[in-house]
């Protein structure tokens, strides 16, 4: 068996079983891992080398299985998977070959670049830690990112992820100058990305972004795939246009059930919980690609499903040990009403620090932090006996700590059609200052009531 580059190998197929197809290859010449395969007479087919014995090769099916036939003629290509760059790619709606998804006519592009890149040296990654205001309230105060990180959006089915991910999407792609968005969506519900679409293109986002689909309704192969051909593409706007990006994906442990599929599919060992043994090395060749670079910077939004909630599953753990912040939204909080739906105790952020933050929002936090802990006690109380039974110096904390947490809730841009209320963008500082003055005590005269979404105190007509 030997392996040549100049020449493409021969063979046919021999069985089919399920998204795996074993290939018998003619002759001596053998594909290389990841080369892609085609039929000799319909170059629709699309056939990945995934390992090989003695005389054979196995192949995971990229295409139709259906027009795949025992003793169907097929060739090697001499390339693995590669998928259309550049800036005629923004705008549109494609899947994990850069196909046309959205009826706008065929895409014009001059270069194809491999979706197995290599993570980029150390020596040229490069992170400024300049603070990325979303103008949400909530993770502005609470975790506050920064351009070149990773921020997760944890929780489980029907708490929100995608409503926030994409308001984030809108806010940065219509804030930031010059800044280039790449949206994944990986195993998620058919109908989120014709909804994304339209959200996009009517809140203007669209022009300035690229989307990548590979939907539930596809197999395990081209969902775990269309994640590399995103990254693919944000590495291209990041080291040849020398843009800093904005990735997104929905959702990331899409990604690891679709590679866990694969390996039950190969026969592979499972490892802990029946996750694949691989899960670690796949997930960090995703991760390592999504840096900031001296080129430009990508910054990584990743919603991360949490399956019956539950945050020590072995997918979620490895995932949520390579994010800088870690946006956990909660049922509970949900059901209250409140939204953003985040978990503000469970929620982290490695960019809390009075050097990153500045002393004026880095004291606000840590007061709004220490009056919470002792809220969370009370809330046991009032829920037995009533707030009345609470100490009058209390009742202040209690109060003080309901507003800020109502205040935290606001209108988004994207879902103004179903609630009827107008989108908000609310600065940093605004927020800061917000919070700094009901933390003071100059607004316990106010009910707590009068917090729930509003943008800042002025819009609200407080303060």
């Amino acid at each position: 068996m030997k392996v040549d580059t100049s020449k493409p190998a021969n063979g046919r197929v021999l069985k089919v079983s399920g998204q795996v197809a074993e290939i018998v290859i003619e002759g001596d010449i053998f594909p290389s891992i990841s080369e892609i395969i085609t039929a000799t007479e319909d170059t629709q087919v699309i056939l990945e080398v995934y390992s090989q014995s003695k005389d054979r090769v196995f192949c995971i099916i990229l295409s139709n299985p259906e027009k795949i036939f025992r003793g169907m003629n097929v060739v090697g290509t001499l390339s693995d998977l590669k998928i259309p760059v550049g800036k005629t790619m923004l705008g549109r709606v494609v899947n994990l070959f850069g196909h046309p998804l959205d009826n706008k006519g065929p895409i014009a592009s001059e270069q194809k670049n491999s979706i197995y890149s290599n993570a980029p040296p150390l020596t040229t990654i490069k992170r400024d830690y300049k603070i990325m205001e979303t103008g949400i309230k909530a993770i502005d105060f609470l975790t506050p990112i920064f351009k070149g990180g990773k921020i997760g959006l944890i929780g489980g089915a029907g708490v929100g992820k995608t409503v926030l991910l994409t308001e984030i999407l809108h806010n940065l792609t219509l804030t930031e100058r010059g800044v280039v968005s790449v949206f994944a969506g990986v195993g998620e519900r058919i109908r989120e990305g014709q909804e994304l679409q339209e959200r996009l293109t009517q809140s203007g986002a669209m022009e300035r972004t690229v989307v990548v689909l590979g939907q539930m309704n596809e197999n395990a192969a081209i969902r775990f795939r269309a994640a590399l051909s995103a990254t693919t593409l944000a590495e291209y706007f990041r080291d040849n246009q020398k843009s800093d990006v904005l990735f997104f994906m929905d959702n990331i442990f899409r990604f690891v059930q679709a590679g866990n599929e694969l390996s039950v599919l190969l026969g592979t060992i499972p490892s802990e919980q029946a996750y694949q043994a691989t899960l670690l090395t796949e997930i960090s060749s995703l991760e390592d690609r999504l840096v900031a670079t001296r080129n430009g910077s990508i910054t990584s939004f990743q919603n991360v499903y949490v399956p019956a909630d539950d945050l020590t599953d072995a997918g979620v753990a490895t995932i949520t040990s390579f994010l800088d912040t870690a946006i956990v939204l909660s049922r509970s909080v949900a059901q209250k009403g409140i939204y953003p739906p985040i978990d503000i105790e469970q929620s982290a952020s490695s960019t809390v620090t009075e050097t990153f933050l500045g002393a004026a929002h880095f004291k606000a936090l840590t007061q709004f932090q220490q009056i919470l802990h002792e809220y969370n006690k009370l809330s046991h109380i009032v829920a037995v006996v009533g707030e009345a039974e609470l100490s009058l110096e209390n009742q202040i904390l209690y109060n003080r700590t309901r507003k800020i947490i109502n205040y935290l809730t606001q209108p988004f841009y994207i879902t103004e059609k179903q609630t009827g209320r107008k989108g908000v963008y609310v600065p940093r500082e605004t927020t800061v200052k917000d919070t700094t003055m009901i933390l003071s005590g100059s607004l316990d005269q106010i009910p707590a009531e009068k917090f729930m979404n509003i943008g800042s105190l002025k819009e609200g007509g407080i303060g």
